[in-house]
């Protein structure tokens, strides 16, 4: 099994060779978009980012990703050093400048700066922080449902590193990734510290049993935007939704599974650890949320 495909597979554009890269105030040229070998993003991982959608002109829930970006920089004691107002227009600057009005994708990353010298202290970044909006031209394409693998590498407690943190220091999801890519799978299952089903890699994730929505109680997984904003539709049109420990044993069995994420919005699964789920391609209740979540952001 070597197809391997990604929730955040997209078609090739080639205009993403064209693009202008928004770095510290500058728009410049992809080629030219860089950042110190001394910035502690680079060098640590310390930082803190955003993915965020762009469907017929508007930015999908601009308001909450920002607030969560700053959310998150307050917990790991980042001054992003400007207001919510001028991130939000220096995303709209960058947007502009590219010439985009739809079916595109915005990764706004902030890290704790350059460092005086190539240690771990927080002190050590003195020159301020480095913002840096990479944003493409991206339309999703999945040839197929996605593949899960349950691997050992578990979502872990607040006093570790809190899953809800969007960090830089992604090499606990990478490392679950790699282990399910070798087992033949596209991305991982990963189960909390109890050994209930949490999350993808990448992802947070839903099962669907006789007309129900199950998803995880939170308190291990990533507060997904996209995530609440499933959870919300399905309250709002009368589906069963339970946000609730399960295992893999009501996983397997599942009539449906899908993940969910502002890149591919739902994205539907077909196979885990080698049961196939369901049907094995897009499930009723999967396609019901599509249609009602692209209804909410006007695509």
């Amino acid at each position: 099994m070597t197809d391997h495909v990604s929730t955040h597979q997209a078609e090739e554009d080639a205009r993403n060779e064209a693009i202008l890269i928004w770095v510290n105030g500058r728009i410049v040229p992809k080629a030219e978009a860089m950042v110190s070998v001394y910035d502690s993003g680079f060098m640590l991982g310390d930082g803190v980012w955003e993915g965020i959608r762009l469907y017929n002109g508007t930015w999908a829930f601009l308001d909450e990703h920002i607030e969560r970006l700053f959310e998150a920089a307050k917990a790991i004691d980042l001054d992003i050093g400007r207001s919510r107002a001028e991130v939000a227009q220096a995303l709209k600057d960058t947007q502009t400048a590219n010439g985009m009005t739809s079916d595109a994708h915005a990764r706004l990353m902030v890290t704790r700066g350059v460092k005086t010298r190539p240690f771990q202290h927080p002190r050590l970044s003195q020159r301020g922080p480095t913002m840096v909006i990479i944003m493409e031209h991206s339309r999703p394409s999945l040839p197929r449902p996605i593949r899960l693998a349950t691997v050992p590498h578990l979502r872990g407690l607040p006093m570790t590193q809190d899953p809800k943190l969007n960090s830089h220091s992604k090499l606990n999801c990478i490392l679950a990734c790699i282990a399910a890519e070798k087992a033949g799978a596209d991305e991982a299952l990963m189960l909390d510290v109890h050994g209930f089903v949490n999350t993808t890699n990448a992802c947070n994730f839903f099962i669907v049993r006789k007309g129900e929505v199950w998803t995880s109680t939170g308190d291990y997984c990533m507060n997904g935007i996209t995530r609440q904003k499933v959870i919300d539709l399905c309250r709002a049109n009368g589906i069963p939704v339970f946000e609730r420990n399960f295992s893999l044993v009501d996983t397997y069995s599942a009539d449906e599974a899908f993940l969910t994420g502002t890149f591919g919005a739902q994205t539907p699964v077909g196979v885990i650890d080698g049961r196939t789920i369901g049907s094995g391609q897009m499930g009723p209740m999967t396609e019901r949320l599509r249609g009602l979540y692209k209804q909410l952001v006007g695509a």
